[in-house]
Order: C-alpha cells, then structure tokens, then sequence
C-alpha cells in the first residue's frame, strides 16, 4: 500500500482541530478519512515539540491556538479549497465536452 503524503498545513490543521475539538481524534481521523494511529502519532510529536514550554502542564492545559490565529489558519486552508473545487468544476465540464 501506498504512503499516503500530507501537507504541513494539512498536519498543523488536523492537530490543532483534534486538539480543540470536542470529538475523539479516532472519530476526527475516520472523517478525514485517515488512519488513526497517523493522527495520534502526529499529536504525540506535537506534544513532545512543545512540552518545553509546557513543562508541568496536563493534557488539557496544552495552549491552543487564539481566534485570530485560527481565523487565519481557516481563511488559507478556504482559499485552497475554493481554488480546488474550481479546477474540479472546470475538469468536469472539459471531461463532459470529451463524452458528448
């Protein structure tokens, strides 16, 4: 089976969402369609990066991110989507050109 690659942006996002969120990290993994074990791998080196300055602080305590900074964070990852879709919506009318 193929490795699947991710973007650090894509990483970052789905860090900073399951460490956020209210959901399991194995159901916020299952909807991005990822393996799970990826997920809490990712958080694992996460929390190892910034235990330092985090020293002595529990689980829930890890600091997240300001709204500014998710705002931010949410308008680029928008962006990208939007210049997605478009490319897809011009594929499908070039590939229904092709079949008709």
């Amino acid at each position: 089976m193929k490795k699947s690659e991710y973007t650090q942006e894509f990483k970052d996002s789905t860090i900073q969402l399951a460490i956020n969120s209210e959901e399991s990290t194995s159901k916020i993994a299952k909807d991005l369609g990822m393996n799970k074990q990826t997920l809490y791998s990712w958080i694992s080196d996460y929390r190892k990066d910034h235990s330092s300055s985090s020293q002595g602080m529990d689980k829930k305590s890890i600091p997240k991110e300001t709204f500014e900074e998710e705002a931010k964070r949410l308008r680029a990852e928008n962006k990208v989507l939007k210049q997605e879709r478009d490319i897809l919506k011009k594929a499908t009318a070039y590939f229904a050109k092709e079949v008709l």
